[in-house]
């Protein structure tokens, strides 16, 4: 038995890793091509392109799983049902469940890499956004900019430094969503910040406007205000995108989204993909493994076909999920993770049919 699991494993793993890595390069090529045009206008030199396709690979190395996954364990078992190999398997008192055991716990230990590679993606894809966008990855200082924050703050900040955690000469109003008049007006030679308090604006004055055009006004020497989340490497740089974000920090980012009044379901369906795509890598293999035995004719033209064809039908329910999920008509839950649970409910149930 240890010798049929050998076999089937390092079968599964060759076309798994073949594909694995030779993906990649084909999203790269595909996007290349989708923008090679901005890329000159922008002035990008060849090297600065491919270092920040470099900084991307580990996505698209992590998008690759599912789908080699996929390959894999198709083009495994389809190969050993046109081959007999099955057949003699259960022969022997073999299950075709038992036959597959060990594409399933490959499947399982590469969904754990794929979610640990979640880790490492968000800040590769920074460093590849740097890159393409022009900006200086080693920018601590601006001077003499505005700032929007999250928390429906708008500031005008004279200076700000980095490495010190401060800033100075700062203008902040507050404005609702939906206004056009400001419910406060504050003015402070400084504000520091740390982890545990946030920001603390000194030596300045605060206003609060009122309804009837009323108004409370005092000076501080040291005042804290809440709904200025933004840490200072925040207001130093563009803000992220969400692949650019790790699982907390897209949590972080929809916390404030929703107490400024904003609509955080985009970004809370973007979080939860973070964990739907690399379960997806042990799910598809389920829903591959029993569909490869449907039929005892083809070879590699065969496998090929079924394989784009379970690919196409899952992106295409992704997709329409993902836009259900944006318009609020799935939870950001369900958006997320409903293609998973219907190639898993068809897999399961594949896999108990299947003649032992």
């Amino acid at each position: 038995m240890r010798i049929l699991d050998r076999l089937v494993a390092g079968s599964f793993l060759k076309v798994f890793l073949a594909f694995a890595v030779g993906a990649p390069f084909l999203f790269i090529l595909g996007d290349v091509t989708q923008n090679l045009d901005d890329y000159l206008a922008r002035g990008l030199t060849p090297t600065q392109v491919a270092l920040a396709y470099l900084y991307m690979f580990p996505q698209y190395l992590q998008w690759s799983f599912p789908i080699s996954s996929l390959v894999g364990s198709v083009f495994t078992v389809q190969r050993m049902t046109v081959h007999r190999e099955i057949v003699a398997a259960k022969a022997g008192g073999i299950s075709f469940q038992r036959l597959v055991t060990p594409l399933v716990a490959l499947a399982f230990l590469l969904a754990g890499v794929a979610l640990a590679l979640e880790e490492v993606v968000p800040r590769t894809n920074r460093l590849a956004g740097q890159i393409l966008r022009g900006e200086d990855p080693r920018r601590e200082f601006r001077n003499d900019f505005v700032f929007q924050a999250e928390g429906g703050k708008n500031l005008a900040i004279r200076g700000l430094n980095v490495p010190g955690s401060y800033m100075t000469g700062v203008v902040m109003e507050s404005l609702p969503p939906g206004g056009d008049r400001p419910t406060d007006h504050l003015v402070a030679e400084i504000a520091r910040y740390t982890p545990d308090t946030g920001w603390t604006f000194g030596t300045g004055y605060y206003r609060i406007f009122l309804d009837g055009g009323e108004e409370l006004a005092f000076r501080f020497s040291e005042f804290q205000t809440r709904g200025l989340e933004e840490r200072p490497e925040d207001l130093v740089e563009t803000p992220p995108k969400p692949e650019e974000m790790t699982y907390g920090e897209m949590a972080r980012l929809a916390q404030i989204m929703f107490r400024s009044g904003g609509n955080p379901r985009k970004i809370l369906v973007d979080q939860q993909k973070k964990l739907a795509i690399p379960a997806a890598t042990l799910i598809i293999v389920l829903f591959g493994a029993p569909l490869a035995t449907s039929t005892k004719r083809g070879g590699t033209t065969f496998g090929i076909g079924l394989a784009l064809l379970a690919v196409i039908l899952y992106l295409l329910l992704f997709r329409i999920t993902e836009a259900l999920g944006d318009t609020g008509a799935l939870t950001p839950l369900q958006a997320a993770w409903l293609p998973n649970v219907v190639f898993l409910t068809v897999g399961v149930v594949a896999m108990l049919r299947v003649r032992t």
